[in-house]
C-alpha cells in the first residue's frame, strides 16, 4: 500500500481494488465512491482517480499524469482520494485494508452511461437524413453526429447531459443545421420513440476487455434488434436493457450553435444488477 497526503485529498494505492477511477483523459463518468477500512478504523473514499507510478517512484494522479496510457517506464494504477487532505495515522504502509465501493451510486452512474449511449445513437438516427456528405458511421452505420459534433458529455446518477457544437464546422461538414434548429420537437420525438422501442427490446448489454488491466482497451456492446453496437468505453455500464422502465431525452438550443441534450431514465427496480 502507498498513501500521500495531498491538498485535494489524500490518495491511497493498493494492489487490487473493485473501484472504477474517473478516465482523466475524457472524464465523462466520475469515478467510484466509498469506504476504505481496516479492523476498527474506516475513511471516506471521496472519488477514484487514474494513478501512474514512473519507475523512479513518482506519482501522478488524472490529468497531471504527463504520459500517455501505457507509457514504458510507468505503472498504471488506481488512486482512492479520501475526503481528508492528510493520510490517517492508522493508514501505516503495508497495512491490509478492507474496499467497499458505493454500490447504489455505481449501479445510478452505470444506468446513467447506458442511457447516454443510447441516447447518442437515437440522436444519430434521427437526423441521418440531414447530412449532404458522409461524416463516417456510428456503431449502427448511420451518420455519426455524435462523433462529428459532441463537445463534452457529463454522465449523472440516472442521466446525462451532453453538448453538441453546431458551428460553421459542422456545416462544412454536410450538416442541415437550420433544418434541424427548426424541427427539434419532431427530432426529439424520434429519439425518444427509439429509446422506448429499444428499452422495450431488453437488449444484453456487455463490457468486453482485451485484459485484466486498468489499461486494457474496453468495448460496450450491446445487441439492440438492429445489430450489435459496438463502442470503446473506459465506464460501467448495465447488463441488460430490462434494467430501465424508462429513458428520455430533452433537446435545447442553450444559443443558437449548441445543442443540449438532457437524459434522463427511470430504472426498473428488479433483480438485474450493473458492472
Amino acid at each position: 500500500m502507498r498513501a500521500e497526503s495531498n491538498p485535494d485529498g489524500a490518495v491511497v494505492i493498493v494492489n487490487e481494488t473493485p473501484f472504477h477511477p474517473v478516465d482523466h483523459t475524457w472524464p465523462d463518468q466520475p469515478g467510484d465512491s466509498g469506504t476504505l477500512m481496516v479492523p476498527d478504523q474506516s475513511g471516506t473514499v471521496a472519488e477514484a482517480v487514474m494513478a501512474a507510478v514512473s519507475d523512479d517512484g513518482a506519482l501522478a494522479l488524472g490529468a497531471e499524469i504527463p504520459v500517455k496510457r501505457g507509457a514504458v517506464g510507468w505503472t498504471w494504477l488506481v488512486g482512492h482520494r479520501l475526503a481528508v487532505a492528510d493520510v490517517p495515522e492508522w493508514l501505516t504502509p503495508g497495512v491490509a485494508v478492507t474496499l467497499s465501493v458505493d454500490v447504489e451510486r455505481r449501479d445510478k452512474l452505470s444506468r446513467g452511461h447506458t442511457a447516454c449511449h443510447l441516447a447518442s445513437l437515437a440522436l444519430d438516427l434521427a437526423v441521418a437524413e440531414l447530412w449532404r456528405k458522409d461524416p463516417g458511421a456510428d456503431a449502427l452505420g448511420n451518420p455519426d453526429f455524435e462523433a462529428r459534433a459532441n463537445q463534452s458529455s457529463r454522465i449523472q446518477e440516472n442521466g446525462s447531459v451532453d453538448e453538441y457544437r453546431l458551428g460553421k464546422s459542422l456545416r462544412k461538414a454536410g450538416f442541415d443545421t437550420e433544418t434541424f434548429s427548426a424541427t427539434l420537437p419532431e427530432r426529439e420525438a424520434r429519439i425518444n420513440a427509439q429509446l422506448a422501442a429499444w428499452v422495450t427490446s431488453g437488449a444484453t448489454s456487455i463490457i468486453e476487455a482485451d485484459g485484466p488491466t486498468i489499461i486494457d482497451r474496453r468495448r460496450w456492446r450491446c445487441r439492440l434488434p438492429e445489430g450489435d453496437a459496438v463502442m470503446l468505453c473506459g465506464g460501467t455500464h448495465v447488463n441488460s436493457l430490462r434494467e430501465f422502465e424508462s429513458i428520455t431525452v430533452k433537446l435545447a438550443l442553450s444559443d443558437p450553435q449548441t445543442l443540449v441534450m438532457t437524459t434522463t431514465l427511470s430504472p426498473n427496480e428488479g433483480p438485474e444488477r450493473t458492472r
